[in-house]
């Protein structure tokens, strides 16, 4: 596993303290993490819980590091990237960011300019270990700096790259909103089941693991969804009539559309947020 001798997190919120358990956990040390917030209570809970080094000094933590993982909200992205821009200038470290929206170009300007970047869009199910991510290098950005990010990102979940900073928008749409879309789904799943008798606990139940089994069975084989569908169904049974209730409503054409409207409003936000830099 390539990964880099020490890496910063500038930023203690779920994801970061995510991303670290998943690393320690899959070989990282400890020692070689530093994590920067303003919590100072926060920091050391994380200290205890992981072994980490923790300060509530940005700069500090940025001077330590080979990556630099900026875990913030964009809104306040511009101020800490500003604060430690004089000292990566003179590291010179591999930058990382998962805050959504924000491009590489605006990032490198409030930077200094200059430094390898890398975008990831994780998703919430990082937080369980279950996580699936997209990342964007820019040409800056080495091959043995792209595995180190990849063996992170993978410590909680899947890592896949993508070519063109644009096709982080399409990931936004699917990985990054798309566990919303499947809540709705178990939401809409439970309520049908208690409207035919069920007790909602035990629609709950079977609702989440009849979608836990069916991603795990997706995961595991060769079949595509379709065949996976087709193998459920028997002619005139119950989930042929389902299925042939949900294709006639126009389901994936409302898939498609509200996928859309993510991947716009993906588009949106980051032209926002470049037009705040200007």
């Amino acid at each position: 596993m390539s990964k880099p001798q020490t890496i910063a997190f500038i930023g203690a919120g779920n994801m970061a303290s995510a991303i670290i358990g998943g690393m320690i956990e899959n070989g990282f040390k400890a020692e070689n993490i530093w994590v920067s917030a303003p919590d100072d209570s926060h920091l050391q809970s994380l200290r205890k819980r992981f072994g980490v080094s923790v300060t509530t000094d940005n700069r500090h933590c940025a001077q330590q590091a080979d990556m630099i993982v900026l875990a913030v909200k964009p809104q306040v992205m511009r101020q800490v990237c500003q604060d430690i821009a004089p000292v990566v200038q003179n590291t010179r470290p591999l930058m990382v960011s998962i805050a959504a929206g924000l491009e590489c170009a605006t990032l490198d300007n409030w930077l200094g300019g200059g430094l390898p970047v890398v975008r990831v869009m994780p998703n919430t199910p990082s937080l369980v270990g279950k996580g699936s991510a997209g990342l964007y290098a820019t040409d800056d950005v080495e091959q043995a700096q792209r595995d180190a990010v990849s063996a992170i990102f993978e410590s909680i979940g899947v890592a896949v790259w993508v070519e063109q900073e644009d096709l982080l928008h399409a990931v936004t749409a699917l990985s990054g909103s798309g566990p919303a879309y499947f809540f709705l789904m178990l939401e809409a799943l439970e309520d049908a089941a208690v409207a035919n008798g069920l007790e909602a606990a035990t629609a709950r139940k079977l609702a989440i693991q009849t979608m836990a089994g069916a991603a795990e069975m997706a995961g595991r084989g060769p079949d595509e969804p379709a065949q996976l569908k087709r193998n459920v169904m028997s002619p005139g049974g119950t989930t042929e009539q389902a299925i042939r209730t949900f294709e006639d409503g126009g389901l994936r054409e409302l898939v498609t559309k509200a996928s859309t409207a993510a991947y716009s409003r993906s588009g949106e936000m980051a032209r926002e947020l470049a037009k705040d830099d200007e």
